[in-house]
Formats: C-alpha cells, sequence, structure tokens
C-alpha cells in the first residue's frame, strides 16, 4: 500500500530551522508531611514544567517522571485508593535526589494487574548548605490513575507514532482518530524533532503533547536518526526511561514480545556532518549481539507473536549506510528467528508489504510529517491473532494486517 512520494528532506525547511534509583516507601499518614514541612518562605514561580508521565510499565512497577522549574525534594504517594497511603522517592547510594530539575521515581514491588492512584510532590529547596537546608512551599499534582500490567494477559493494544518532526499539534490531532478505543500504551518510532535544541524544545513539542494521555496512559520511546542531532540529542536521554535505561530494550506484554532497535544515524561514521563525534557502526554491532540473545530466549520462542519496532526499515527504503547496516546486521536475524511483523519510520511515504522474497514476515512503514501524509498506527492482539490497522490523518483506512499466530 503506497501513496504519492513525497521527499524525506524537502520538508526540513518548512520546520524549526532521569537517573535511576530505589524506591523508599513508608505507611506514615502522608498529609502530615506537607504540614511540618518550614515554609516561612514561599517562591509564587515555583512550579512545575510538566505533569507527570508514565514510564516503563511491568506487573510490578512503573516509573513517574515530571519536570520542575526550580531544584526541590521530590515524592511520590500512591496507593490502591483516592487516600494513597505509600510515598515513594528517587534514591541513590543513600542520598534522595535533589540535584536535578528532573524527577524519576521507579514504584516497586506492586501488585499485578492492579490499579493504582498516585500523585507527585515537589517541595522548593530554598538554600542548601552543608549542615542546613531550607526549604520552600509544597507544590503537588492532581491525582491520577495507573494499572499494573497483568502477567496472564490474554490481550494487548497499542498506538504507534512515527515521524512527527516538530510538529507538536500532530499529537492530538493523530490520536484523537483511534476515538474511544482501548490502548495500552503509545509508541514512539523516532524522529519526534528535527533535531534537538534545549529542553524548552522537549517539554513544548514532546511531554505536552503526550500528556493528553501520559499521566495515565505510558508512552515508549526510540530515537529516530534525527533524535542524534543538535546540541541537546545528548540530553535528550534524560527525559525519557526505558526498560533497563537503555536506547534498545525487549518487553512483553499479553501475546506479543517485542524487540526495539536504535538504528542510530542514517549516513556513514565518518560523514563531515558529524565532525568525527559519533560510532554508530560499533553501535549497531553491539545491538546485534545482543538482538541474537533475545531471540534465543524461551520467552521470545514461545511468544504466540514476535514483533521489531525501530525507526529506519532495512527495505522498502533507501540504500543509505543505516539503512544496509540495518539489514546487514539485524535482517539476517529477523529471518533466522522468524519474526512475524516489523514496524518502522523514516521514509515519509507509508506502506505495507506482505512477506516476500526479502523478508518473509509483514513489513509497515509509517508516514510522514505532514498534513495528508501522516498516519496511526493500531495494534491489537491476543493469543491467535494479530491485527494492524493504519488510519491517514483524515480518519480514512489504508492498510490492515491479519496475522495468524504460527505457535
Amino acid at each position: 500500500m503506497k501513496e504519492e512520494k513525497n521527499s524525506r528532506r524537502s520538508f526540513l525547511t518548512k520546520t524549526i530551522a532521569g537517573i535511576s534509583g530505589s524506591v523508599i516507601a513508608t505507611s506514615i499518614p502522608l498529609s502530615a508531611l506537607a504540614s511540618n514541612t518550614n515554609t516561612e518562605v514561599l517562591d509564587a514561580k515555583h512550579d512545575f514544567l510538566t505533569k507527570p508521565y508514565l514510564q516503563a510499565p511491568t506487573s510490578d512497577s512503573i516509573t513517574i517522571m515530571w519536570l520542575t522549574n526550580l531544584l526541590c525534594l521530590n515524592w511520590v504517594e500512591y496507593g490502591e485508593t483516592e487516600k494513597l497511603g505509600t510515598k515513594a522517592q528517587q534514591c541513590a547510594h543513600g542520598m534522595m535526589n535533589t540535584n536535578s530539575k528532573i524527577n524519576t521515581v521507579t514504584l516497586k514491588n506492586l501488585k499485578p494487574d492492579t490499579k493504582y492512584f498516585y500523585k507527585v510532590f515537589s517541595k522548593q529547596i530554598l538554600d542548601f548548605q552543608p549542615y542546613k537546608i531550607t526549604f520552600g512551599n509544597i507544590i503537588s499534582s492532581e491525582t491520577y490513575q495507573f494499572n499494573t500490567l497483568d502477567p496472564k494477559a490474554k490481550e494487548v493494544s497499542w498506538l504507534v507514532l512515527n515521524d512527527i518532526h516538530d510538529r507538536p499539534e500532530s499529537f492530538g490531532e493523530l490520536i484523537h482518530l483511534n476515538q474511544n478505543e482501548p490502548y495500552d500504551f503509545v509508541f514512539l518510532n523516532g524522529d519526534m524533532f528535527d533535531y534537538q535544541t534545549d529542553e524548552k524544545q522537549i517539554i513544548d513539542h514532546l511531554l505536552h503533547p503526550c500528556s493528553l494521555f501520559s499521566a495515565e496512559k505510558p508512552f515508549m520511546f526510540v530515537r529516530g536518526n534525527h533524535e542524534t542531532r543538535g546540541k541537546f540529542s545528548r540530553n535528550l536521554l534524560d527525559y525519557y526511561y526505558n526498560y533497563n535505561k537503555k536506547e534498545y530494550y525487549t518487553f512483553q506484554m499479553g501475546p506479543v514480545f517485542t524487540i526495539v532497535l536504535d538504528t542510530g544515524e542514517d549516513k556513514k561514521d565518518s560523514h563531515p556532518v558529524y565532525g568525527g563525534t559519533v560510532n554508530y557502526d560499533s553501535y549497531r554491532e553491539e545491538q546485534a549481539v545482543w538482538l541474537e540473545k533475545q531471540m534465543k530466549s524461551k520467552a521470545f520462542k514461545n511468544a504466540p507473536f514476535r514483533v521489531v519496532m525501530m525507526h529506519i526499515p532495512h527495505y522498502h527504503s533507501d540504500e543509505e549506510h543505516g539503512t544496509t547496516e540495518c539489514r546487514r546486521l539485524f535482517g539476517t536475524l529477523f529471518e533466522k528467528y522468524k519474526i512475524d511483523l516489523f514496524v518502522a519510520g523514516h521514509t515519509h511515504e507509508y506502506g505495507m508489504f506482505e512477506p516476500n522474497t526479502d523478508h518473509s514476515y509483514h513489513f509497515v512503514i509509517g508516514g510522514g510529517p505532514e498534513t495528508g501524509i501522516r498516519t496511526l498506527i493500531r495494534i491489537k492482539a491476543n493469543s491467535k491473532v494479530l491485527n494492524l490497522q493504519m488510519l491517514n490523518d483524515s480518519g480514512k483506512e489504508i492498510g490492515l494486517f491479519t496475522l495468524n499466530t504460527k505457535r
């Protein structure tokens, strides 16, 4: 399934020219914490820069992130009712995190398949002396909720967005096409930006648009080649939290085992635009070794469906260095270990390709950033059938795959 070709480079002229830690939980009345706080000095400018957003869900844990405009002491209160009742903080090497405005708290030892309510708190630090810390006021979010994963779940569903390229309005417009259909998470398949300039861009063009859902439904993220560009690209990794805090990872939800790969840049490492500052060839080699280990695992072998998601497609694309290296390193393993579905972006020309002599699995490429070629991909699977539906940005179905399990 194809539509009129669009150059993936021509559009560029039209657009903009956490830290892991352990959890400490208590059962003390949490309302007492705020009332006993020294609030003699208040700063009215103390505020959240984002709503809390969910990351890396599992059956017994989830990570909650949020940003503040000032340095704070931060925590999450959570529980199975809106009374909350338990407190968790980011702690590393015995110290609570107070030196970052990017706040990351992982809730652990949760019950599987359980609804939890939560609220985030930030207590302003006015002065941090060696033997005296002066605190300001406490700000708190609304109460939100999430569900831990059910390890025995028979179904899973998710949405896929790709190649937004600094068009924040596209998040809401595309997700709106889903209407009221249920989904477990949103997967961002690369190139949310043209390049990274500063924190404000990440907030305005990613975290704020995702707040449409991300306080109660997690998003997962993999970099595209444009996420490797710009002076702030090396900071971008601090603003989301993948499984194992890596840029390539696996997860299983219900009947689907998913592998996520970070395809790096599309040009050679020696290209002058990089100025000798990258080494994606070795990075992809590293991932290939890791990939084969994942594909030898019992979880992968026994899963009714095996799905790979990454940004640069190794077929139905160009013949740039990144494309051909992904084909050489990853494509051979996809064939050897028999994946069922591959989902990518990058080309700005959507397509759905049946198995053929190049690839023995269904192959999907999401559309581009401009109105008229944008897409929303919806995936839903049970133990017998996986359905992938692609909608264009007018809401019209432009492709449908129905896969029966082979295992």
